[in-house]
């Protein structure tokens, strides 16, 4: 998919509905359509991240996905942590991006719901590069449900685990690998404000993020860190957890005032900025990109 991403927002990605095609979860991109635009095309950098360290979680496909191709092209090199072997496809196709960029990239496969995988990600990547720069805490999960019945102490506990406690996992062991001016990003969600009845679990793990991210950016503050935290709210993005995990993925994004979903390449380079040296006054805020849906 290709744009010059000028003009009405409204038009410069396809807009619903979509065709029928559902997925296993965690889905994959290959067989979506529209494809997801990653800025493969489009993303131009500026050296804004030259030589940094990434770590990206869920960085496979979607978000993660764009981020990765987009600061490498800014400077990065970039580990890119994912969960299925089912994802190996995806995984490869960023590396080949990080790749072309010129950046060393680093493939890692692992569930980091255990603490333990989360400890090997991270000692795997100071052992290979000597340091964390910026950590992306944006692996997620969800899953539909009625109501609160249909759903399982595991569930909600699968939900929360690969959510919020991986976020916490990661960021302990990689705090002392990340020098001052270092980035933590989350990935939160517009649920965190305007939560979708159907996803109650995924929901409620995005509002605890948001706690999260606001208190531990204070944390790291009086503790004079020089670390900022912050996080990113997206809105409806079509990514392959979409097909694979929304019943009704025809209409996706329409629930938006840009009546359509966001593409991958629309939220990375809020990333990117989080991470730069332009947000250094920035800390324990979330950015909302979300299509014009409120989040006040």
């Amino acid at each position: 998919m290709k744009t010059n991403k000028e003009g009405n927002p409204k038009n410069i990605y396809p807009t619903p509905p979509f065709p029928k095609q559902d997925q296993d979860p965690p889905g994959r991109t290959s067989p979506m359509e529209p494809q997801p635009d990653h800025g493969e095309d489009t993303y131009k950098g500026s050296q804004l991240l030259e030589n940094k360290i990434a770590v990206i979680t869920g960085g496979d496909s979607g978000i993660g996905k764009a981020t990765a191709i987009a600061m490498a092209r800014e400077g990065a090199h970039v580990v890119i942590a994912y969960k299925d072997e089912v994802e190996d496809e995806d995984a490869n196709d960023t590396l080949m991006w990080i790749e072309k960029a010129g950046k060393q990239g680093v493939l890692f496969r692992g569930d980091l719901s255990r603490e333990e995988t989360c400890k090997h990600l991270i000692d795997q990547t100071v052992h290979t590069f000597g340091r964390i720069d910026i950590l992306v805490n944006n692996a997620a999960y969800q899953m539909t449900y009625q109501r609160i019945e249909d759903i399982s102490a595991l569930e909600w506990n699968k939900t929360f685990e690969t959510n919020l406690s991986s976020m916490f996992y990661l960021t302990k062991f990689a705090k002392p690998h990340i020098p001052s001016g270092g980035s933590i990003i989350n990935t939160t969600s517009v649920n965190a404000y305007e939560p979708n009845p159907t996803l109650l679990p995924y929901a409620a793990s995005k509002a605890a993020i948001q706690n999260f991210t606001s208190n531990l950016a204070q944390q790291f503050l009086e503790e004079k860190t020089g670390i900022r935290v912050n996080a990113v709210a997206p809105g409806p993005i079509w990514t392959p957890l979409i097909p694979s995990t929304i019943p009704d993925h025809e209409k996706f994004g329409t629930n938006t005032p840009l009546g359509r979903p966001g593409q991958p390449a629309e939220i990375a380079p809020v990333y990117v900025f989080l991470a730069s040296p332009a947000a250094s006054y920035v800390s324990g805020a979330t950015v909302p990109a979300t299509g014009g849906r409120i989040t006040i």
